[in-house]
């Protein structure tokens, strides 16, 4: 069916593809949502800051 050359480079696809989706899961559920919520949060921070220099 497969020579071995065919083999390793079928190997090297499934491996390449495995890594991408992991990479894609690990983005997706980590660290898009922590970006998110950080940049919220310094948003939240800056406005807070800039009422009180406001009201002073």
């Amino acid at each position: 069916m497969f020579e071995f050359d065919q083999y390793l480079g079928f190997l090297a696809f499934l491996t390449i593809l495995t890594i991408g989706f992991w990479l894609m899961i690990f983005l997706l559920t980590f660290v898009i949502p922590y970006w998110i919520i950080g940049a919220n949060v310094e948003n939240f921070k800056l406005r807070r800051e800039a009422k009180r220099n406001a009201k002073s």
